[in-house]
Parts: C-alpha cells; sequence; structure tokens
C-alpha cells in the first residue's frame, strides 16, 4: 500500500540563492504595487458610474487594497530576515507531498519521520530519510 508522506525542501544559502530570493521578493512586491494602483485606477473609473453604491464600493475597493500592503510589509520583513541570513544556513523552502510504500512489518516511525531534500543552487545534494 502506498500513502501520500510531507517532505521539507531545504536550501542551503549561497551568495547566488541569495540574490535570487531577494529578487523574487522585489518582483512579487513591485507586482502587488501596482495592483493597488491599477485598484485605485478601477475605483475613480467606477464611481464615475452612476446606480452604484459609493460608500460600499469604496469600502471593498479600500478592503483590497489594505490586503495588498499588508502582504507588502510581510515580504519587507522577508527581505530583511533574507538579509540577515548567513552563507550556507539551511532554510525550509517548502513542502511536497511524496508517495511512501507501507507493507507488513514496516516500521511506522520510520516511514513518519520527517524527511528532507537538501538543495544548493538548484542542485539536490542530500536527502535525509
Amino acid at each position: 500500500m502506498k500513502i501520500i508522506k510531507k517532505v521539507l525542501i531545504k536550501q542551503i544559502i549561497t551568495e547566488k540563492s541569495k540574490q535570487k530570493l531577494h529578487k523574487n521578493f522585489y518582483n512579487h512586491k513591485m507586482r502587488l504595487e501596482q495592483e493597488c494602483q491599477q485598484l485605485l485606477f478601477e475605483q475613480r473609473k467606477v464611481q464615475n458610474k452612476t446606480g452604484v453604491s459609493k460608500q460600499e464600493l469604496s469600502q471593498r475597493f479600500q478592503q483590497e487594497i489594505k490586503n495588498r500592503k499588508e502582504k507588502i510589509k510581510l515580504i519587507d520583513f522577508k527581505i530583511e530576515q533574507l538579509d540577515m541570513l548567513e552563507i550556507g544556513r539551511e532554510i525550509v523552502e517548502k513542502e511536497v507531498e511524496a508517495l511512501v510504500e507501507v507493507g507488513l512489518g514496516a516500521h511506522w516511525n520510520e516511514i513518519m519521520d520527517e524527511s528532507a531534500i537538501v538543495i544548493e543552487d538548484d542542485v539536490v545534494i542530500r536527502i535525509d530519510e
């Protein structure tokens, strides 16, 4: 029988990976800021139409803008944390699922122990089972 198990993907921080992460954070932040500007533009455009509750409409747009600004603050925090990270540190990048074979006589604790795939500059360098 096969079951699905969570496997951590860990990344070893190098100068190259740090720059790549920084670039990804920056691009995501810029995209969110553009969305805020687009929402403001759309709000002004829709408010000029009649038959729409301007107060309700304004609240909805402001909530969407607020959500994006919260995400921007989170990205700023992540960038600060990234700047403090030392080269050679291991960080958890994400979690994936893996199929694991389970049979009679297998040791459950060994099967369910935390597994990890360690990556350095997009190359798998170690698999911890």
